[in-house]
């Protein structure tokens, strides 16, 4: 089973879709998939109609069990998306309260790796969908991954959030044990703006080969999928952005794991 993390410490950059478009297209692709939806706001699982505001069994449950000392068996908290081969594991507000919780607790920052390892025979890809922000959240996915998929809006607002996110790379490489390669994705490209223009030339010379070199562009099919609460690859197989995140795929899918690295490139 293979376990990617979507995160960025900026909101708005398209985390959510990148997530739910990855997933639908590998399970229309035949692979048992797994949404992760650790943000507190729960755009991942609002997508998917479950309200975070009145879910009872959540990712949150995950660490309520490890706080508590008790197990818990991940495959009871996955809810349907209406999409075969493809389950969510929601997020409630909750997970709001952990940071606070988190200096009380020992042992919090692989709670989802443990759980994952639980799962590893029902499913062939996890894509967890993380909040926009450095705490013990983004901690455990980081921990629990072997790649990290950073969305970067091309505007230059958005280019702080990815330093700050590359700073917080750099900090978790130093604890771990095994590398966490990442691929930078540049989203919601619109050619006709200077601005997306510009910003997507400083990330590529910036950023080299980090940075795949396609774009996400501007897609309104996206939030036509959203509102009809399926994946986009569902809804519209053939929209330029379901063709520009397979496109995307299929290169994330034929890399080989690289060598060992101390670091993060810049």
């Amino acid at each position: 089973m293979k376990v990617w993390t979507i995160a960025n410490q900026k909101g708005g950059v398209g985390k959510t879709t990148t997530a739910v478009t990855l997933g639908g297209l590998l399970s229309l692709w035949g692979f048992r998939t797994l949404l992760v939806d650790i943000d507190p706001h729960g755009s991942l699982t609002s997508y998917f109609r479950y309200d975070p505001d009145a879910i009872e069994e959540s990712a949150y449950s995950l660490f309520q069990a490890a706080a508590g000392k008790t197990t818990i068996d991940p495959a009871t908290l996955l809810y349907k998306t209406g999409t075969e081969g493809l389950e969510l594991l929601p997020a409630s507000v909750a997970l709001a309260t952990l940071e606070r919780q988190a200096g009380r607790m020992d042992g919090m920052g692989l709670v989802l790796k443990r759980a994952f390892e639980s799962l590893a025979g029902r499913f062939d890809y996890v894509m967890i969908d993380c909040p926009p922000m450095l705490g013990v959240l983004m901690v455990n996915a980081l921990a629990a991954c072997e790649r990290l998929i950073i969305p970067v809006q091309t505007e230059f607002l958005a280019l702080k959030g990815l330093e700050r996110m590359l700073h917080t790379l750099d900090m978790v490489l130093k604890a771990r044990s095994l590398p966490l390669p990442y691929t930078i994705v540049p989203t919601m490209f619109d050619r006709r703006t200077r601005a997306s223009v510009d910003s997507l030339r400083v990330l590529r010379d910036t950023y080299g080969e980090h940075i795949w070199n396609g774009v996400i562009p501007v897609d309104t099919r996206f939030r036509e999928a959203s509102k009809v609460g399926l994946p986009p690859p569902v809804a519209d197989p053939r929209g330029r952005g379901v063709e520009a995140y397979s496109s995307l795929l299929e290169l994330l899918m034929s890399e080989p794991r690289p060598m060992p690295a101390s670091g993060v490139a810049r």
